[in-house]
């Protein structure tokens, strides 16, 4: 019998988890807000970058490889597989990062001036060296998530657009549904939580504790360029810059986003501003307006993604790596769901560990 499931979260987690259940013939209903919450704030770099330990690099890897499969399934999807240029590191940690993630198999090379200008003919001073990274990309995550939305409901999905979900709803140590903020009643043998920095509040309805943070990331958004001025994106020792399919510049002191500030317009325009000593015909954009996310981020980094333990029928997602991780979660959390099967991957992720039971402060 078809497993009935509520995700509650319609950001680009919850879009691929409800595609993937859809697909694998759940009776699906998706409750939130269309694009998320979380998912219009990011830089939406796909990767699996410097400053992870060897198995989470392993499974962003994987994970990028699920961009491949949802393309191949969603010809409208929309990924820019279009590379990253990093000189954000002092030049031995740059050296070590380039040695260390090519040991492991990713598809990384040092460069000089001459090929950083080749790579990227705008910029206005290319580094002495850098790393390079072809197969990284960008997603416009808000529309990757209404294709991916678009493509459940075409599967037979349920959506229930802007709908707060308030509380969890329990039978004994089951969760049986959830109550919406007009006080309406969802029915369902499994509710996956993908709803970000919201997942500590809906845990606690039932009892339940997740320890994570929700540190701050603005990111500016310039005014549209009437051209290319950007091949691929750039990590700058001061900012972190791609451009979007439609042609605006989208900046972050680093790709978390920037520190707000107490005015965070003028950080906005600091951060154009500096973009201005980067990339040639920077400086006839001006900021068309600014974003501040808060980055969902579980005690010690690493995602939330697996079954409480001691509850049935509640599944979590939680994780900072959103946009890179979606693929990856949204199969293997409706594997786990419809088969009972929990890919090895996951162990490291399970939302039971010890660190997320104390209080984010411990």
């Amino acid at each position: 019998m078809a497993r009935n499931v509520l995700v509650v979260g319609a950001g680009i987690v919850g879009a691929s988890l409800a595609w993937h259940l859809a697909r694998a013939g759940c009776h699906v209903t998706v409750a939130g807000v269309q694009g998320g919450v979380a998912t219009p704030c990011t830089f939406a770099w796909i990767n699996a970058s410097w400053g992870n330990p060897e198995f989470y690099f392993h499974f962003r890897r994987r994970s990028m490889a699920g961009w491949r499969r949802l393309e191949a399934a969603l010809s409208d999807l929309g990924v820019d597989w279009c590379g990253g240029m990093l000189w954000d590191l002092p030049d031995d940690r740059l050296s070590a990062y380039a040695e260390q993630h090519a040991g492991w198999g990713y598809g990384i090379r040092m460069i000089d001036r001459a090929e950083a200008q080749r790579l990227e003919p705008g910029l206005l001073s290319p580094p002495e060296r850098a790393v390079h990274v072809a197969e990284e990309g960008a997603v416009e995550a808000v529309d990757a998530a209404h294709v991916l939305l678009n493509g459940a409901q075409a599967a037979g999905a349920s959506f229930m657009p802007d709908t707060r979900i308030s509380r969890l709803v329990m039978q004994g140590d089951r969760v049986t549904g959830a109550e919406t903020g007009t006080g309406a009643l969802i029915d369902a043998d499994e509710v996956v939580l993908a709803a970000g920095t919201g997942t500590p509040d809906l845990l606690a309805t039932a009892g339940l504790r997740l320890a994570m943070t929700a540190p701050p990331g603005l990111i500016a958004h310039s005014t549209i360029a009437g051209r290319r001025l950007l091949n691929g994106m750039i990590f700058a020792p001061d900012v972190h810059v791609r451009q979007t399919r439609e042609g605006r510049l989208i900046v972050g002191a680093d790709f978390t986003g920037a520190d707000p500030g107490e005015d965070p317009a003028e950080t906005a325009r600091g951060l154009l501003r500096a973009v201005r000593r980067y990339v040639a015909g920077s400086e006839a954009l001006d900021l068309a307006f600014h974003t501040i996310g808060y980055r969902p981020t579980p005690a010690g980094g690493l995602p939330a993604i697996g079954r409480m333990p001691g509850i049935e029928g509640l599944y979590v997602t939680v994780m900072h790596s959103g946009v890179t991780l979606a693929p990856l979660v949204g199969e293997l959390a409706a594997e786990e769901i419809v088969t009972g099967r929990r890919d090895p991957d996951l162990g490291p992720f399970d939302p039971g560990r010890p660190a997320l039971a104390k209080e984010p402060s411990d």
